[in-house]
């Protein structure tokens, strides 16, 4: 009974403690390691950051090849998370944990930081995480916030586009999600139709400020149908034809222009649809909104969803700008945090491609896509 005792107590004064945790992310083009400590305000403070781009090896082909994005993390890996180490300053015997992203994402690119912090955690008999890229992203405020639960989380990246009810670590609620293309692709293939070279979808804002908003009248997919689920392909069909037309370079800036204008006046109308379906049973003076993801760092939709949020009584929250797209500081942190519900995998863990927060999220009937 004693030694029952004295196990309860290890284990108390351990999860009492501020935790250490590095994390690793290789999910797609980028290659990211980064340490994180726990500050006494429940916030973490980030050791060091560390993410290694692709953006020269994939612009010739216009986009990320699997092949090439993978060879480049087994090269890159090693360096960049002994630098993550070092920049920290602390001793890998030191770290509480490992997290490393297991999906979603490409596979071949997953295994290899899925791998690699797999053998650090083996190699040191240290706790191991295996962290959905997605919840790096819906708890990545968090590091310089102190948020309670629950809260509304819009996710918009590269591969992502969602609405979610946030309840807790692990417990997601989807309330929303796009039907056919992510937000940041449909960024970048407008960007790649006016010749923008990749990745192109942060050029299309530059641009915009450029062009005139209202010079090119583009279509709201599923605008009033669908709940505050999106479709973004028949928009993206729209630019392809109008650029056709495009007659010089200052036409290619009101194009930028239309089409950044009509995806603010989509989320701003489906944003409303997720607020409300939020607020039902919902009791809480104080909603927040979270927006995260690579396209959150989006300076236009940023003031665009504020807005909306001030009139419809949320407070926003957004991630720093190097925190919004694909980074470990994410990963690590969402490691912290599901070590302190307990939730550590065991070295087996193997990588997932695909991999939704809500696992009860019904599918698309004929599309294989979730609704």
């Amino acid at each position: 009974m004693l030694y029952y005792y004295f196990v309860f107590i290890d284990r108390y004064s351990k999860m009492k403690e501020k935790l250490t945790f590095l994390g690793i992310e290789t999910s797609c083009d980028e290659t990211a390691a980064s340490v994180i400590r726990e500050k006494n305000d429940g916030t973490g403070e980030i050791l060091s950051n560390v993410v290694s781009s692709q953006v020269e090896e994939h612009k010739e082909f216009g986009g990320v090849v699997p092949e090439i994005a993978a060879r480049a993390h087994v090269e890159k890996i090693d360096f960049i998370v002994n630098k993550a180490i070092k920049d920290s300053n602390i001793k890998l015997d030191k770290l509480n944990g490992i997290a490393a992203t297991a999906g979603p994402g490409l596979i071949v690119c997953l295994t290899v930081g899925l791998n690699f912090g797999k053998a650090i955690a083996g190699s040191l008999n240290k706790p191991f995480v295996a962290v959905n890229h997605l919840e790096g992203h819906a708890l990545s405020p968090k590091i310089n916030k102190t948020i309670n639960f629950p809260y509304l989380l819009l996710l918009i990246s590269g591969g992502h586009t969602q609405f979610l009810e946030v309840n807790d670590v692990g417990k997601y609620k989807r309330l929303g999600t796009t039907i056919d293309d992510a937000l940041g692709e449909a960024f970048d293939k407008t960007a790649k139709l006016l010749g923008i070279e990749f990745p192109g979808g942060p050029i299309i804002e530059q641009w915009a400020k450029k062009g005139d908003e209202k010079y090119f009248k583009l279509p709201k997919p599923i605008i009033n149908k669908g709940g505050c689920n999106l479709s973004f392909a028949g928009l993206k069909t729209a630019v392809l034809r109008t650029s056709k037309q495009l007659t010089n370079e200052k036409e290619k800036y009101h194009l930028a222009a239309s089409f950044q204008k009509t995806i603010n006046e989509i989320l701003y109308q489906k944003t409303g649809v997720a607020m409300e379906q939020f607020l039902k049973n919902k009791k809480d003076k104080k909603n927040i909104f979270v927006i995260a993801g690579g396209v959150a760092s989006n300076l236009s939709i940023r003031k665009n969803l504020i807005k909306l949020s001030g009139e419809k009584n949320f407070f926003p929250i957004f991630p720093p700008v190097n925190l919004c797209s694909d980074n470990a500081a994410m990963i690590a942190w969402a490691g912290i945090e599901r070590y302190r519900k307990n939730l550590i995998d065991n070295l087996k863990f193997a990588s997932k491609p695909r991999w939704p927060l809500d696992i009860s999220a019904p599918f698309l009937k004929g599309s294989g896509l979730k609704l």
